[in-house]
């Protein structure tokens, strides 16, 4: 198993302030701590803060405003509200009582796939690191997975050795995300996906395609193919909720 590339101090001061502002410990209109307090805390450049309060700006996060400082961005009057919750399979595997595992079938950086306008967003221009992946329960087939992951937004997914660690778990607990966006739809199995969750073809699946964003970087993008018997969607609301 290889070892998780170490975070550089640039994305570890960024992580730190992200953390704040998603969990809501700033709250919008939060006032961040100056350049030379962070500085301070860090013991980094002048430089090196500049640069993550930069990107953090151009992410939506927080808003500079020259001589006052910055502050933590109010919402995107276009920001989705998320139905669903995004589910940790894993964790929803093992709920049910059953014993969860994983296989990963392929890992690669390429470029995006031209037909899917989600991968080319993921990519901003640059390749993505594509993985295939399989869910089991109790050592059968639960769900397919086809994941690709921005390696500019997301450097440290370049270092994870997913083999041993679920991707999309590590995501939740790792990469905070500020927008979500679910498309849930059935198909019936083809040839290579009825091979891999051991059914016959044509058999029904649903299909959940999501993706993610932190500020205006798009993170990752997903589908993930579950075989219609052994899935249930449910989403609650509440009275007046949009």
């Amino acid at each position: 198993m290889s070892t998780p590339a170490p975070l550089t101090l640039n994305q570890r001061i960024r992580g730190d302030i992200e953390a704040r502002i998603l969990s809501g410990e700033w709250p919008p209109g939060y006032r961040v701590p100056n350049e030379h307090a962070l500085m301070a805390q860090y013991g980094c450049s002048r430089m090196t803060v500049n640069k993550v309060l930069s990107a953090l700006a151009e992410t939506g996060l927080i808003q500079r405003r020259r001589r006052a400082g910055s502050f933590v961005a109010r919402p995107h009057p276009h920001m989705e509200q998320v139905a669903l919750e995004i589910p940790d399979i894993p964790v929803e595997v093992a709920s049910r009582g059953h014993r969860y595992g994983f296989e990963l079938l392929e890992r690669k950086c390429r470029k995006p796939a031209r037909a899917l306008p989600q991968e080319v967003e993921v990519a901003g221009g640059h390749t993505v690191l594509s993985l295939r992946s399989l869910h089991l329960a109790d050592g059968r087939p639960f769900a397919l997975e086809e994941r690709v992951i921005n390696p500019v937004a997301v450097p440290e997914a370049l270092g994870m050795d997913f083999s041993c660690t679920v991707p999309g778990s590590w995501l939740l607990q790792h990469v905070p995300w500020t927008r979500a966006q679910h498309r849930i739809s059935a198909i019936n199995a083809d040839a290579t996906q009825a091979q891999r969750l051991q059914v016959a073809t044509g058999t029904a699946c649903l299909v959940i395609d999501r993706q993610t964003w932190r500020g205006e970087a798009a993170i990752t993008y997903v589908r993930q193919v579950f075989l219609g018997e052994a899935y249930d969607l449910i989403a609650r609301f509440s009275p007046g909720g949009r």
